[in-house]
């Protein structure tokens, strides 16, 4: 689940994150791991349904609400531990293959649930850090 190899691929590969819990506030995490990653070349897809827009991109009410024309390459999760079943029932629903759930968010059944699934799971792991280490 967080094997250093499979983060790093995830990295190289996934250039189009979908941000879930994304706040418009600057001080809060979620805000400050993803304009790091902006600054790194992924684009952002931010989901919130209080906002319109964060970090200059229009933001999504759910994954579910996304236009299938865009193409999420990774779900990144910066919600409580008790919403992510629902999120990695969205992200399978659209089709997404992987997901991380930053640190902190831990669901060990959503997880099992969405590996099992087939899809690349991430737990507990910063991702501004684990980009910091690898990339």
């Amino acid at each position: 689940m967080n094997d250093p190899t499979e983060i790093k691929r995830l990295l190289e590969c996934c250039k189009t994150i979908a941000v879930v819990g994304l706040s418009a506030n600057p001080s809060r995490p979620s805000n400050a791991v993803t304009r790091y990653m902006q600054t790194q070349g992924y684009r952002i897809v931010p989901v919130n349904p209080n906002h319109q827009a964060v970090l200059g991109e229009f933001c999504y009410p759910s994954l579910l609400e996304i236009p299938s024309s865009t193409s999420i390459d990774l779900v990144n999760v910066f919600r409580r531990p008790d919403a992510v079943s629902l999120v990695v029932e969205q992200t399978m629903q659209i089709g997404v293959r992987a997901i991380w759930m930053q640190e902190g968010v831990v669901d060990a059944t959503a997880a099992r649930k969405a590996e099992s699934a087939g899809l690349t799971v991430v737990m507990d792991r910063c991702l501004l850090k684990e980009h910091s280490k690898y990339i």
